[in-house]
C-alpha cells in the first residue's frame, strides 16, 4: 500500500493511474475536498497525514514548495511505519532537498527525491521523465515502480540535491523559451504582423534543432571562430528594440539581453562568437 499526498492536478492523476494498476492508495490534500474527490476512483482519502500515512511502503509527495514538503511530513511523521520511503516528486530547492534527505537520514527514514518533466496527461497516462539522484541502490530498487509512474526514470548520480537541480536547469529554460515566443509575438505586434502568421517562423525555422549544438559549444568555450558575430547580434537586437520604441510597444526581455551583450564588447568580444555572453557561466 502507498500513500499520496497533495491532489493537484498532477498527484491526482499519479493516484488515477496506480488505481488502475491495481495499488491501493491511501491520499491526502490540505483542501481535503480534492482528496475525497478520489475517492470514486477507489483511493482512501484521510483528513489526517499521519493517519493517511499509516501503513503505508512509500509516501509519495507532489506539494508547492520546500516549506510545504517540511511542514506535511512532520504531521506525517508519526504514522511512518518501520521502513517507510519517502519519494517527493515535489520541484523544491537543491540546497532544501540536500538537507531534507539529511535530516530524515538522521532520523534513520530513507528520503528520495524524484521530480518530473510531465503534465496531468502524463501522469494519468504514465509517459513522462522522472529525474532521480543520491543512493544509488536506492534508486535501484525504487526504479520498477518509479518507471511505472512514468515510463522513463533518469538517474543523474550520487547526491542528493542533483535531481532537484536539473529540474530547475530544465523549468528555467523552458521560461526563457516561452519568454522568447511572447517576445517574438510583440516584435509582430510592433510590427502589425497577426500573431498567427508570426507564429509560423517556427515551421520554417526550428531553433530547437541547434540547442543541444550551441550548448556543447558554449561549454567548451569555442567562441573565437564566429558563425554569428557578438557585434552582429547586438546590431539585430538594436533593430528590434528601436522597431519597438518606434511602435510604441516595448520588448519586455531583449534589453536585459542586449545590457549583456554590451557587457561583453566592452571587454574585447565583438568579434566573437556571439555565444561569448556564456563565457561566464563557463569559466572555471
Amino acid at each position: 500500500m502507498i500513500a499520496f499526498f497533495g491532489m493537484g492536478l498532477l498527484g491526482s492523476n499519479f493516484v488515477r493511474a496506480s488505481l488502475r494498476r491495481g495499488a491501493e492508495v491511501q491520499v491526502w490534500n490540505r483542501t481535503a475536498s480534492r482528496a475525497t474527490a478520489l475517492v470514486s476512483d477507489g483511493a482512501k482519502a484521510f483528513a489526517d497525514p499521519a493517519a493517511a500515512v499509516k501503513g503505508a511502503e512509500r509516501l509519495h509527495l507532489t506539494l508547492s514548495d520546500d516549506a510545504a514538503v517540511d511542514e506535511v511530513l512532520e504531521q506525517a511523521r508519526p504514522g511512518f511505519a518501520p521502513g517507510v520511503v519517502i519519494v517527493d516528486h515535489t520541484t523544491t530547492s537543491p540546497t532544501g532537498t540536500r538537507a531534507r534527505a539529511e535530516l530524515w537520514a538522521s532520523r534513520g527514514v530513507e528520503f528520495q527525491h524524484a521530480p518530473v518533466f510531465m503534465g496531468p496527461q502524463n501522469a494519468l497516462e504514465s509517459t513522462g521523465i522522472m529525474l532521480a539522484s543520491g543512493d544509488p541502490a536506492r534508486v535501484a530498487r525504487l526504479r520498477p515502480e518509479l518507471e511505472k509512474m512514468t515510463g522513463k526514470l533518469v538517474d543523474l548520480g550520487p547526491g542528493a540535491e542533483r535531481a532537484a537541480s536539473f529540474k530547475l536547469f530544465g523549468n528555467l529554460f523552458l521560461m526563457f523559451m516561452t519568454a522568447g515566443i511572447a517576445e517574438v509575438l510583440t516584435l509582430a505586434k510592433a510590427l502589425d504582423v497577426k500573431p498567427e502568421d508570426a507564429a509560423t517562423i517556427f515551421d520554417i525555422f526550428n531553433p530547437a534543432a541547434a540547442v543541444g549544438v550551441r550548448s556543447k559549444r558554449m561549454v567548451g568555450g569555442d567562441f573565437a571562430t564566429p558563425s554569428w558575430e557578438l557585434s552582429m547580434a547586438r546590431k539585430d537586437a538594436r533593430l528590434m528594440l528601436e522597431e519597438g520604441v518606434r511602435h510604441d510597444v516595448p520588448l519586455p526581455m531583449l534589453p536585459a539581453i542586449a545590457a549583456t551583450m554590451d557587457r561583453f564588447i566592452e571587454r574585447g568580444h565583438g568579434h566573437d562568437d556571439w555565444m561569448v555572453i556564456g563565457k561566464d557561466a563557463v569559466t572555471r
